[in-house]
């Protein structure tokens, strides 16, 4: 059956790239139902429009099938796998190495709904109940590695954790971690230094006025502003952080896939 195209519906380039990431069985499996383009065609839907899984327009194959497929995917981590390729495409179009030597560290907090209420901290210095996602980004805003936590997790105790996906996702090539003040301390900087990363922290002048542009931290906000653009991540809506997490890396798999699409067209 035909249906009206939607805005966030993949294009050809974009699926031919994308198709055997998300086959995790054959297309003409019996006991597929709905067309894989179909589901995936509605995953980006639900992302981007922030819409509840209920609300999936009747034109989409049903909430139940895609939610289902989302998770194993997920399972399957095709999405960072993908988020990880495409990251080394882009650098390589830009005439970079593929594998980056400086990564940007920061978080940001979601507040939290009714659903992920359980699960929720209180940020103070935010002043704000939800939860917090760590990310670590390249030089050129690509991420490398997220980790969901409550809203009242230290920045400091996810060095560690961030610093050794960095390296496992990179071959470790990374040499240099760029970090707020909030890093601040020889425990952070120790944790990088285990895994062979320099930890520089990006200090505000000591006469702040107004909004300053600080050198490397605003690619990672950059890269929040990017995600904060798809209304599934406006809030923290997931009864599951490992959920939160998989929707950031549809949200980059869908920009970067985009961005690496009009590059190609671009030089062909």
């Amino acid at each position: 059956m035909s249906r009206k195209p939607y805005p966030t519906d993949v294009s050809d380039d974009e699926w031919n790239f994308v198709a055997p990431y998300l086959a995790l069985i054959d297309e003409n499996a019996p006991q597929r139902e709905y067309p894989l383009l179909e589901v995936f065609n509605a995953l980006r839907y639900i992302s981007r429009s922030g819409e509840a899984w209920r609300m999936m327009p009747n034109d989409l194959p049903p909430w139940p099938v895609v939610c289902q497929q989302m998770r194993r995917w997920f399972k399957a981590k095709a999405f960072e796998t993908m988020v990880h390729d495409l990251r080394a495409i882009l650098r390589l179009l830009d005439g970079r190495n593929p594998d980056p030597t400086a990564v940007v560290i920061d978080s940001r907090t979601l507040q939290s709904t009714p659903e992920s209420g359980g699960r929720a901290g209180y940020d103070g210095a935010k002043k704000k109940k939800g939860s917090k996602v760590h990310a670590a980004v390249d030089t050129l805003g690509h991420l490398l590695a997220l980790r969901v936590t409550p809203a009242n997790a230290g920045d400091r105790e996810q060095i560690d954790i961030l610093a050794q996906e960095v390296q496992d996702v990179t071959g470790e090539s990374v040499q240099i971690a760029y970090v707020d003040q909030g890093y601040t301390g020889p425990d952070p900087a120790a944790d990088a230094k285990q895994d062979g990363i320099d930890l520089h922290v990006v200090k505000l002048p000591e006469a702040k006025r107004g909004f300053i542009l600080l050198p490397r931290r605003w690619v990672v906000e950059r890269s929040f502003a990017w995600a904060s653009r798809f209304r599934r991540l406006a809030r923290d809506c997931q009864r599951l952080a490992g959920v939160l997490a998989g929707f950031h890396y549809i949200v980059f798999a869908s920009l970067l896939l985009a961005r690496a699409v009009k590059l190609a067209a671009g030089s062909s």
